[in-house]
């Protein structure tokens, strides 16, 4: 047997394995990965949910840039010890947002992937974009509002009112951006902050204010939903997991609304 040929039967059998967990074909799906130690390629695993997901399938990944913010995690470790003078020169050096362009390392390689595969597509949002591929994808991304970054106006919303599906692959409910989406739903809303980011062009920041976005609990979260809710298998070594977007989104509601009062 050729390499190629041992190649192909792999991801024919990962297709396979992914069907078989759930995912719906002609569907909507929003995946998070990681492949750190897996052996497995992304371009392999991008390949394989397309041909479980089928011609009319769509699949959607985070591709967000925390580091084109200078109060977010991301920046801080950037800008860890430098002296103000060093701090100011680097904001003003940095580029601007551009969706065909702005890579999101953070995010990982199969979001990358994702992104740069040719006719693939990405909302404009400059902390908090997705990008996607597949018959709906243009269509669930079209629109994301500046101001918004995982709420009713994000591809979140659009997701949702599309009954994706959300795969967690070798990846825990802590990184389930799905979540988000459930905060902006609650009431009282969470406090506003602000926000900014690079726009236009390099050194020129933007200010903006949106909701305090808090995933500390999400792990919680994703252990408390119903287990007969949530698909498992063990794939290239970790647990993979599949669920429905809006009921696991519904009950994320229900848990917040129980203890977030006053979360800042």
């Amino acid at each position: 047997m050729t390499d190629s040929s041992a190649t192909t039967r792999e991801a024919d059998q990962l297709a396979s394995d992914l069907s078989q967990l759930g995912i719906s074909r002609g569907g909507v799906l929003l995946a998070h990965a990681s492949l750190g130690g897996s052996g497995l390629r992304a371009e392999r695993l991008r390949d394989a949910l397309l041909t479980a997901l089928g011609p009319d399938g769509t699949l959607v990944v985070p591709a967000f840039t925390p580091e084109n913010s200078f109060t977010s995690r991301t920046y801080k470790e950037l800008t860890a010890g430098m002296s103000a003078q060093r701090e100011a020169a680097f904001r003003a050096s940095r580029p601007p947002f551009d969706p065909a362009r702005t890579p999101c390392p953070t995010m990982g390689v199969f979001a990358q992937c994702v992104r740069t595969t040719p006719g693939a597509v990405r909302s404009i949002h400059p902390h908090t974009s997705f990008a996607g591929l597949g018959a709906r994808a243009a269509e669930l991304l079209a629109w994301h509002d500046p101001r918004c970054h995982l709420g009713e106006e994000s591809p979140l919303g659009a997701l949702y009112a599309a009954n994706a599906q959300v795969l967690l692959f070798r990846v825990g409910f802590e990184v389930c951006s799905a979540f988000h989406l459930a905060e902006y739903r609650l009431r009282p809303a969470p406090p506003p902050r602000s926000y900014s980011a690079v726009l236009d062009e390099p050194g020129r920041w933007v200010a903006y204010e949106d909701i305090t976005l808090y995933d500390g609990d999400f792990g919680v979260i994703g252990g408390r939903l119903p287990r007969d809710l949530t698909a498992e298998r063990e794939m290239a070594g970790r647990t993979v997991r599949l669920f429905g977007m809006r009921e696991a989104v519904d009950l994320a509601g229900v848990q917040m609304s129980g203890y977030r009062r006053g979360l800042t």
